[in-house]
């Protein structure tokens, strides 16, 4: 675990469950020390080169009910499709407002209020801050998304800077363009890139269930790509879980890294410390 390099996102739903929930930030402040490689003479408060590269935790996050509260309270009627949001031009304002401030500033806050004590904290970022991600207007669709991107490429050194300085960053799924236009880039498909960016070894999607759920409703343990299709032709997955599943594929297949979904409690990122696989494991093959 020590010097493993993680990128866990959270959905909505989820920051809103947890987002009075101490114990939850704890221990992902937790997780993190955990994984990075420090000396075990070192104190928390000493910020000494560490002498290898560091391993670190990202976090990326979502929020869609708060930019859909914030859109129903302007009248704006907001459409998804295929799994992500249209973004047309007049709403976009609206989402970087809700995505890249208040959601991301607060869910910064509250990582760092938790994480007293643990000599760790926690930076709010959009993905094109310190060139982590760099992003264009997405191609993949067949219909015109609006303002919905994609990253092309990106550079870890900033996310490398902040853990050797013991600090978590927390990176909202806001990109910009190579002409300042900003970007609503689905949380599922930004966190996939910035594990190719960083060279993960692990990466999680926490949303509010155990896992991806099978026929009987229960949780699956390991899922590769024929059953995942299989299951998104009968419906059994479906909305927001298409593009999580297919991102962790992405992932698996392309980085070989290990990709988990993952339930939203303090006991599922204790049992990641641990080495554990809980949830579901999407496997290349």
């Amino acid at each position: 675990m020590e010097g493993e390099r993680i990128v866990l996102k959270i959905g909505g739903r989820s920051l809103d469950a947890r987002a009075g929930d101490a114990a939850y930030w704890s221990a992902l402040a937790a997780l993190f020390e955990r994984t990075r490689s420090v000396p075990s003479h070192a104190k928390p408060q000493e910020s000494q080169p560490l002498s290898r590269e560091p391993g670190g935790v990202v976090l990326v996050h979502g929020g869609g009910n708060a930019v859909d509260r914030q859109l129903d309270r302007l009248g704006l009627v907001s459409e998804r499709r295929d799994g992500i949001r249209i973004t047309p031009p007049e709403h976009v304002e609206q989402v970087v407002a809700m995505l890249a401030g208040v959601t991301n500033k607060g869910l910064a806050a509250r990582i760092n209020i938790a994480a007293r004590g643990l000599g760790v904290s926690a930076i709010g970022l959009c993905l094109s801050d310190g060139n982590l991600a760099r992003c264009s207007k997405s191609t993949r669709f067949s219909f015109d998304p609006g303002c919905v991107g994609q990253v092309d490429s990106g550079d870890p050194s900033s996310v490398r800077a902040l853990w050797q300085a013991r600090i978590l960053p927390v990176v909202s799924s806001i990109g910009y363009d190579e002409r300042g236009q900003a970007l609503n880039i689905n949380a599922d498909d930004a966190a996939a890139a910035v594990a190719r960016i960083i060279g993960a070894h692990a990466v999680g999607f926490i949303s509010d269930v155990a896992g991806v759920r099978g026929r009987d409703g229960q949780t699956l343990p390991r899922l590769n790509r024929p059953q995942i299709e299989a299951l998104i032709a009968e419906g059994v997955i479906s909305g927001g879980m298409i593009p999580k599943v297919r991102a962790a594929l992405d992932v698996a297949e392309q980085t070989g890294a290990r990709v988990l979904i993952l339930g939203d409690t303090p006991d599922v990122l204790a049992a990641m410390a641990r080495g554990e696989a809980p949830g579901t494991t999407i496997v290349s093959a």
